[in-house]
């Protein structure tokens, strides 16, 4: 199993960041802030073993998609014994509609029977326990972590990776080093919510093919926005 490289408040980016990129970072956090006050996870759940499959479900899938199964799913499997106990072909029906089925039936199956042999069915509040359950990743501990659990993390998705490069807030592509380079510029108890902001401007204002820069609000903290007076640092 690969092992996961700790991230902590207490990291060398933290000590080193320019002055300058953590004020611009912070100034876009409270500007998106104004602009999406209303911003949460918009994916629908009950329970944190809920939100954890539904996460899991949401890969290559739109959330909007993955509201739609799930009440079904839900209401036969609730929980962690449930599905660990599910019949693999029903699984896959229940979920085909979300695209990869069959391979997301494989993590529900094997992270649900994960839950139930080593932490007596209830999902993990941990990241470090979390990132040991088949198919569950950093990105997936994050979103469950910030929103069932309260624990502050940022979830580097497509969205999340594609703006903080547009913004100039890293340049890096592996989703593990834009985290931390985002938990170098973003106060901790901020990073929920800075995920949230940041993955609702991406899909309503800063699309992948056809970013809307001429309405955009912060579009004077953007660096690659045309005519920009600010520079990545």
């Amino acid at each position: 199993m690969a092992r996961h490289t700790p991230l902590t408040v207490a990291t060398r980016e933290q000590a080193t960041a320019p002055v300058a990129l953590v004020r611009r970072a912070r100034a876009i956090n409270r500007a998106l802030a104004q602009v999406y006050p209303g911003a949460r996870c918009e994916l629908d759940y009950g329970t944190p073993f809920q939100l954890l499959a539904a996460t899991v479900l949401s890969a290559q899938c739109t959330d909007v998609r993955v509201n739609q199964v799930t009440p079904a799913l839900f209401a036969r499997y609730p929980d962690a014994p449930a599905m660990a106990a599910a019949d693999r072909g029903e699984l896959e029906e229940l979920i085909r509609s979300t695209g990869f089925f069959r391979a997301k039936a494989e993590s529900l199956l094997g992270l649900s029977r994960d839950i139930v042999e080593r932490y007596d069915g209830e999902v993990p509040g941990r990241l470090t326990d979390l990132v040991t359950l088949r198919g569950v990743g950093r990105k997936t501990a994050n979103v469950v972590l910030g929103n069932a659990f309260d624990v502050p993390g940022i979830t580097v998705d497509t969205h999340m990776g594609r703006l903080a490069r547009r913004l100039g807030l890293t340049v890096e592509e592996d989703p593990v080093a834009v985290e931390r380079d985002l938990m170098a510029l973003i106060e901790r108890r901020e990073w929920t919510l800075w995920s949230h902001r940041v993955i609702f401007h991406g899909r309503r204002r800063c699309t992948a093919r056809r970013p809307d820069c001429g309405s955009c609000e912060i579009a004077a903290l953007c660096p690659t926005a045309p005519g920009a007076r600010v520079r990545a640092v």
